[in-house]
């Protein structure tokens, strides 16, 4: 592998920052892509471009002017056939451009994982009107949780307890899936997934690593906990028995097998005393695995890099128990600072990122507090308490 190459990111978020840090590093040269200016990894880009991510012209247009070596995508919503195009031409897409429009939809990658390779998955359903959400709902039974086929971060997501909720999960699927004008547009299509509520234990992700030429490795799995489809906290290693560690990987290994290429991926199985249950899965670094910012030797982004650019990965290994803990934004705005971060950082084994978004709005993520300990509990306590100490204050 010759160095530099030079890297395009679909999709710039927080995500795509410190993946660009960790390309920088070995001294690649990055062009961050979004639909807004100043988006966290613009500001240590080599290069930026802002374009409509669903606007195959505007793809066609950035990719001919830069000419990237790698088309790397960080959010779901994308030109999909633009990619299949680029890699027919030569170009190197990350991990796919067939797993990139797997996983840019839930209702294809839920199909691949249950339908063809027999994976355990929930049950679910789909609807693309009210009355069929109706009908769906009544058959899965209730609870049941709703989500758009295609957005990102838990977006659009709920619990329906009653049929006497069908029809507000229903709206708030179909507003999320669209995109409103705060999130911008995340997708163009009215489809919701109905799925089986599934009593966990806990919820893990297993960040799997796919590599060209060497075989599939893993991370210690991650727990997480979610709340409005979101992660608020995450800590590693997640408390699982051996046999549903082997259970996991295995499911892994098939699903990313299937999906061909290298790279990351992020995925998500429930937990309970009996299964071992296929939930999701992100082609890309996850947001719960921010917490190998503070608790491994390689983190996930530098991990994702040496897997696209084919270089060695002889170990992973993690310092201590270590949590990550959400730091969220209270209302709209458009100029902000943070205060207590001198508080935060006063708490021993504490480190914080703030990812520099431009503007606010009510849970957007904002930043994360990052903490190791001697026992997992310890490091959650840790990090939240920093989360909290940090204030978002208008300017």
């Amino acid at each position: 592998m010759k160095l530099p190459q030079k890297l395009m990111l679909l999709g710039s978020g927080e995500l795509g920052k410190e993946f660009t840090i960790a390309a920088q590093r070995l001294g690649n040269h990055v062009v961050a892509v979004d639909r807004y200016p100043n988006a966290p990894a613009m500001q240590v880009a080599d290069e930026y471009e802002v374009i409509s991510m669903l606007s195959g012209e505007d793809l066609e247009r950035v990719v001919s002017k830069h000419q990237p070596d790698y088309i790397i995508p960080e959010i779901e919503a994308i030109r999909t056939e633009k990619l299949v195009e680029f890699e027919q031409r030569g170009i190197k897409v990350i991990p796919t451009a067939k797993a990139t429009d797997y996983t840019m939809n839930r209702d294809r990658i839920r199909e691949l994982a249950h339908q063809e390779l027999g994976i355990r998955t929930a049950k679910y359903a789909y609807a693309t009107t009210l009355a069929e959400m109706h009908a769906a709902a009544l058959e899965i039974g209730f609870p049941n949780v709703v989500k758009p086929v295609m957005s990102s971060s838990g977006k659009g997501q709920s619990v329906v307890s009653s049929a006497a909720e069908i029809e507000t999960a229903w709206n708030y699927a179909i507003l999320q899936g669209r995109g409103s004008a705060n999130d911008g547009s995340r997708g163009d299509s009215q489809k919701v997934i109905i799925e089986e509520f599934i009593n966990f234990d806990l919820e893990i992700t297993l960040l799997t690593i796919k590599q060209w030429n060497a075989p599939t490795i893993f991370c210690p799995p991650i727990g997480h906990r979610q709340e409005r489809g979101d992660y608020q906290e995450s800590w590693q290693p997640a408390e699982i028995t051996p046999a549903q560690l082997v259970a996991a990987q295995a499911i892994a290994t098939t699903v990313t097998k299937a999906l061909g290429g290298a790279g990351i991926f992020g995925v998500e199985f429930f937990i309970t005393a009996d299964e071992v249950i296929f939930s999701e899965l992100s082609p890309r670094p996850h947001d719960t695995g921010m917490v190998t910012l503070i608790s491994q030797n390689l983190n996930e982004f530098e991990l994702h890099l040496r897997a696209i650019l084919g270089l060695p990965i002889p170990n992973i290994i993690q310092y201590a128990p270590a949590a990550s803990a959400v730091i969220l934004a209270s209302k709209n705005s458009d100029e902000i600072y943070f205060t207590g971060v001198d508080r935060a950082l006063e708490i021993p084994d504490v480190d914080l990122r703030l990812f520099g978004k431009p503007d606010s709005r009510p849970y957007r993520r904002m930043g994360v507090a990052l903490a190791k300990a001697e026992t997992t509990q310890l490091a959650r306590s840790k990090a939240i308490d920093a989360a909290n100490k940090i204030t978002i204050v208008d300017r």
